[in-house]
């Protein structure tokens, strides 16, 4: 199959068909319209084989996963998602750039294209090193951005979801174990939080997506905003799975810097605590209040008896020593 052919195979009519795509797949570029009063925002993220993913991770889970990365950038500005492009590196080697390879990648990504809204308007195949990078674009209202500088003093730090499943799946994948479904679904098939960056925005004051670890990714609010912040360890919301985990090994790490979790971290105004339900309710996704911002700088992490815990690495960092 030539590059031509694998693209009109698999990718030309991929995802959802929108009035706002003039043009698509299959020329030297996208044309596309910018509703007025919409600003335009955008993120791009790679995933590389050994880095993000396993090598032998099934096809239209990674389909899934690397839209999902950039839409979880999206929600977490509180943006509608509405197109992407898609630069694909394939090697040489059979099963991986067989058809039925590129057939479930294409499903995933296809998929959970077609359940936001996003058409596929473009990009790349190559041949080398199994890699893939999506760029997202997604609309918001001028000035309505979520950004992570806004988090002030008397802030209520809250999360989306549970933290630690996708850590607590690929340490048993790495240990040669085969992790429960639901966790691995939590590693090779997140949910971008979509609905509830939408619906916290004009409430937040500040937000992020936990893809890092919770600890570092809040790191990032806390030094945009000039603030600090405390976790009260126990209001963390966890699985049975994870919180077992840390109660025999007293491993904080796993739910706080393990990352791939996807949840988003947010500030929110003490006086719309009460609204929390209601947003929860209408997203099924549940919005737990984790501690409060600061003044001053840093985040301290409190166990359930009160004590600092002190974490050995805050999140995941490419370019650490040590970095999987």
């Amino acid at each position: 199959m030539s590059e031509f052919d694998l693209i009109r195979t698999h990718f030309a009519a991929l995802g959802s068909t929108r009035e706002d795509v003039i043009l698509g797949v299959g020329d030297d570029c996208a044309l596309l319209t910018v509703p007025p009063g919409q600003q335009l925002a955008v993120s791009i993220d790679t995933l590389a084989a050994g880095v993000h993913f396993l090598p032998d991770c099934d096809p239209e889970a990674l389909g899934h996963k690397c839209l999902a990365v950039g839409l979880s950038d999206l929600a977490a500005m509180g943006a509608a998602p509405a197109w992407a492009t898609l630069a694909l590196t394939l090697p040489a080697d059979l099963p991986r750039t067989s058809p039925d390879w590129l057939a479930a990648f294409a499903h995933g990504f296809g998929q959970l294209a077609l359940a936001h809204g996003v058409a596929l308007v473009g990009g790349d195949t190559t041949r080398g090193p199994l890699s893939i990078t999506v760029q997202v674009h997604g609309l918001i209202p001028v000035g309505a951005a979520v950004r992570r500088a806004g988090a002030r003093a008397g802030d209520l730090v809250c999360v989306s979801g549970t933290l630690g499943d996708a850590g607590l799946a690929l340490r048993a994948l790495l240990a040669g174990e085969v992790p429960a479904s639901d966790l691995r679904a939590r590693l090779e098939r997140p949910t971008p939080r979509v609905a509830v960056g939408l619906a916290l925005r004009g409430l937040a004051s500040a937000m992020i997506d936990c893809s890092d670890g919770l600890a570092a990714d809040l790191g990032h609010i806390l030094t945009a905003s000039g603030v600090g912040a405390e976790l009260d360890l126990a209001a963390l919301p966890l699985t049975g799975a994870v919180a077992a985990a840390v109660a025999e090994t007293g491993d904080w790490g796993l739910p706080l810097a393990s990352g791939d979790d996807y949840e988003l971290c947010f500030c929110l105004p003490a006086g719309y605590r009460e609204r929390l339900a209601v947003i929860a309710a209408r997203c099924g996704c549940p919005l737990t209040p984790i501690g409060r911002v600061l003044t001053g700088s840093g985040l301290v992490c409190r166990s359930p008896a009160g004590a600092v815990v002190a974490l050995d690495a805050a999140g995941f960092d490419h370019f650490a020593a040590g970095a999987r």
